[in-house]
């Protein structure tokens, strides 16, 4: 991979465009422009084929599952107007807005139902299908009642649910809160204009409507359209195109982090080669200076992490840590080399290669640069990847749908990682049908330390997601699940309409 001198590429050129930004900030009137960093626009099935960032953005606001999210992460209503949870958790009711696909054809809870279920075949591609495991059914109890049974508690459901991948799409069609405009022109390079009625449905005349411009655009072209005053937010940014920002003069207050949740970190992407061996999957994991490699990659609040787990998730398990976190690197490091150096003999004079997957961009740079500073000195050559064919490690980096152990420690199941614990599977099995919360948790807890034992995930962080957001959106909010309403940016909590 190339380097890229961020500070250079956009801050010479555009430094006098952040001023001039940052003086107009001021409460506006007309469309709120965003663009979403990746590929162009698409309402798609998510059963279909994996979202892109900017499509997830789409869905989330143009085809609304039963639930969403608000800005601050919290569940609100979606197309379920309200819903009931009963008292041992094993059954979710959800009421539905009376209204209508854009076609005009009615919305009904056999509809819904049947989209749901989908969702959850086997055929379907929604990478989120396996966190459903304890459904039983999902069952339509009348034209605007449907409901979900359950086998065994779970009390993170409706998180899943607002989530993107469980948009309600029918024939490429999605009901809100925001609709297509009829001139709206999706999976082309031009915004998508996007329509909330905000009027009583009673009154005659011409409604009022909020008005968002969606797009999608490289990171180069997204940031200077931001700092030109061209968009008012950029969302989708991850630790590969961070750098772009950091070094980039900026109208204060303007670049947010969300506190997301979930795993970035190394796994093995094949059964064989170096990391088939348990010894040089605890070396390599024990080796990385986490806290340098945070460090390097420059988002704030960004803690480096050992465990599979993370604080603040049902059960409040405690995560699995090995024993030499607690030891400073500095004090490991000669007894790290000595063992690396017994590990790797050089065949020929040549140190033994490991070739390590992840997205082209100025983060990944970063990371394989800290990789090679840390396993070089065992006595391995570290190089990036180009595909994920062929390397020895490939990175995770996936923000949690939940608040659910679960969706930590299945990633790493035998159905899914070319090497795993099928012990631990056997952990996970049970936790799923465990009728008592205590008993999950400390099968979780089991779980994850035979994972962390057998070195199946080499833990780094939390995943790294950000944004540049304009001074006039107050509306907007960082939250743990990165995932951004369009509606009511320009509104201060509290006078959403």
């Amino acid at each position: 991979m190339k380097g890229i001198c961020i500070g250079r590429l956009l801050c010479g050129a555009l430094g006098a465009a952040a001023l001039t930004l940052a003086g107009c900030e001021e409460r506006q009137e007309g469309p709120v422009r965003v663009t979403v960093i990746g590929e162009a626009l698409r309402i798609v099935d998510p059963a279909a084929l994996p979202l892109s960032r900017p499509t997830e953005v789409l869905l989330g606001n143009a085809a609304q599952g039963l639930v969403g999210f608000d800005a601050q992460g919290n569940i609100e209503a979606g197309l379920a107007e309200r819903w009931n949870v009963s008292d041992d958790g094993l059954s979710y009711i959800f009421r539905l807005q009376t209204g209508e696909w854009p076609s005009g054809r009615k919305i009904t809870a056999y509809d819904v139902a049947r989209m749901l279920r989908r969702q959850l075949t086997p055929a379907s591609r929604n990478p989120l299908k396996d966190a459903f495991g304890a459904v039983d059914q999902i069952v339509a109890m009348t034209d605007r009642v449907l409901e979900i049974r359950l086998r065994a508690p779970r009390p993170h459901l409706l998180q899943l649910l607002a989530q993107p991948e469980f948009a309600l799409v029918r024939n490429g069609e999605g009901t809100g809160p925001f609709a297509l405009a009829e001139d709206g022109a999706e999976g082309v390079e031009a915004p998508v204009r996007l329509e909330r009625d905000l009027g009583d449905p009673g009154d005659r005349g011409e409604q009022p409507k909020e008005v968002v411009e969606l797009g999608a655009a490289e990171i180069v072209p997204a940031v200077r359209g931001f700092l030109a005053g061209r968009t008012h937010m950029v969302l989708g940014g991850t630790f590969v195109d961070a750098p772009y920002v950091a070094g980039t003069r900026l109208p204060r207050g303007t670049l947010r982090f969300d506190p997301a949740a979930g795993l970035f970190g190394l796994i093995p992407a094949r059964e064989g080669g170096l990391l088939a061996n348990p010894e040089v999957r605890a070396l390599l994991d024990e080796a990385i200076d986490r806290q340098a490699l945070v460090a390097a990659l420059g988002a704030p609040d960004l803690e480096a992490r050992a465990g599979v787990l993370q604080p603040g998730l049902d059960g409040n398990i405690a995560p699995a840590v090995p024993p030499w976190a607690a030891v400073p690197i500095a004090e490991r490091r000669a007894d790290l080399v000595a063992r690396g150096r017994a590990l790797f003999e050089p065949e020929d004079g040549e140190p033994p290669t490991l070739r390590v997957f992840l997205p082209e961009g100025p983060g990944s740079d970063i990371v394989i640069r800290r990789l090679q500073a840390d396993w070089g000195p065992l006595g391995l050559q570290v190089e990036h990847a180009e595909r994920a064919r062929g390397a020895d490690l490939r990175l995770l980096d996936v923000v949690a749908p939940s608040v659910s152990p679960a969706w930590y420690l299945r990633q790493f199941r035998c159905e899914v990682a070319p090497i795993c614990s099928e012990e631990a599977d056997e952990l996970l099995a049970a936790a799923r049908l465990a009728p008592v919360a205590a008993q999950r948790a400390a099968l979780f807890a089991d779980a994850e330390r035979l994972i962390r034992e057998q070195t199946l995930f080499l833990p780094i962080a939390a995943p790294v997601r950000w944004s540049l957001v304009s001074r006039a959106l107050p509306g907007f909010a960082e939250n743990r699940f990165a995932r951004h309403t369009l509606t009511d940016l320009r509104n201060p909590p509290g006078e959403n309409r």
